[in-house]
């Protein structure tokens, strides 16, 4: 399955067209690697996507081509979500 409809199928991205742009601003990595929309994913792989002031790290558990909303976190694992704190911290010094 590619990563983009991954993202979206698994709800991480709500839609696919934004799941793809982030992919093209090299923003999502693919076992470490900076990843295209077109990436073939397995299960197993491990992603890491940027949102803005956070990072997402998932292992992909299934690939499935449609899933009931319900059941689309059960796709992926959650490995870790780091949010970037010392951005936050800068602010509140400046102010």
């Amino acid at each position: 399955m590619r990563l983009d409809k991954f993202l979206k199928v698994s709800r991480i991205i709500k839609r696919r067209t934004l799941s793809k742009e982030i992919s093209q601003a090299s923003r999502v990595k693919v076992n470490d690697k900076t990843a295209k929309p077109s990436t073939k994913l397995k299960e197993g792989d491990i992603i890491e996507i940027a949102f803005g002031r956070s990072i997402l790290k998932v292992k992909v558990l299934c690939l499935k081509e449609h899933v009931l909303k319900e059941e689309a976190d059960s796709l992926y694992e959650i490995i870790e979500e780091i949010k970037k704190e010392e951005d936050y911290e800068k602010e509140e010094t400046q102010i």
